[in-house]
């Protein structure tokens, strides 16, 4: 279900995130196709809380840094290890592709850091980028960290849209698959949700986050390159685990 009032503030930051300077309210209205009084009554309550303000009089309003402090705190409070920004670095200009770290959000999974391979012909990618949880590798590799009970609670909740031929379109089927995945070391996806799009995932567990890392490019240059791929996250994923292992170990007095 969607709340419109929320959504339109999420609208508002994505507007300015792309137009990059203030805007008026005519220009909010006219853009977002909002009547002026809405509009109106949105950009109000923001000036209102802070969270806008006019850099010019009259020159329109632009976000203010009370959401950057904000953000910024939320992120403190749970950081990614930086050895985890280190790793998605170096897999992505292994690999030469696009590499991101997935979490769970509700039936889908939610990349949370990407770095974009530099090739012109890529998978584009960014932070807050959500897949169905059953239909990607990268969600895949995180329902692998859920018990059985969990899986199938979560499974009730999911549609299980056909995306393409190859996705799964059942418990069932989402439990084969993750017996395939068991069994040959790694998470795939041969275009079950994005069209001409491979994927190659493992669970990146962190403390006790479930999280995956996936790398994922185009078909054509990335479908040969499965095992070569799959193999260069598990020595990557070793390397980490090891950091993650001597950075918690107790000092020895």
């Amino acid at each position: 279900m969607l709340v419109k009032q929320a959504a339109n503030v999420l609208e508002i930051l994505e507007y300015f995130a792309k137009r990059r300077r203030p805007a008026t309210l005519s220009e909010v209205a006219d853009e977002l196709g909002w009547p002026r009084s809405s509009a109106f009554n949105l950009l109000g309550t923001l000036a209102d809380k802070g969270f806008l303000y006019e850099p010019r009089t009259r020159g329109g309003y632009y976000p203010s840094p009370r959401w950057l402090s904000l953000v910024q705190t939320i992120a403190d409070a749970e950081p990614l290890p930086e050895a985890a920004y280190s790793l998605v670095a170096e897999i992505a200009e292994e690999t030469g592709e696009t590499t991101a770290i997935g979490a769970p959000a509700g039936t889908s999974a939610l990349f949370i850091h990407v770095v974009e391979s530099n090739s012109p012909i890529r998978y584009f990618a960014q932070v807050g980028h959500k897949l169905p949880i059953h239909a990607s590798s990268t969600g895949r590799a995180i329902l692998a960290q859920y018990s059985r009970d969990e899986r199938y609670a979560l499974y009730r909740k999911i549609s299980f849209q056909q995306y393409s031929e190859t996705t799964p379109t059942s418990m069932e089927a989402v439990e084969a698959e993750l017996r395939r995945s068991a069994e040959r070391g790694w998470h795939q996806s041969l275009a079950d949700f994005s069209p001409d799009l491979v994927g190659v995932a493992l669970p990146l567990p962190i403390q006790s986050r479930r999280l995956s890392l996936v790398v994922a490019g185009p078909m054509f240059r990335c479908r040969d390159r499965i095992p070569e791929t799959a193999a260069a996250l598990q020595r990557a994923v070793r390397r980490f685990s090891d950091l993650l292992e001597l950075s918690e170990a107790p000092a020895a007095e």
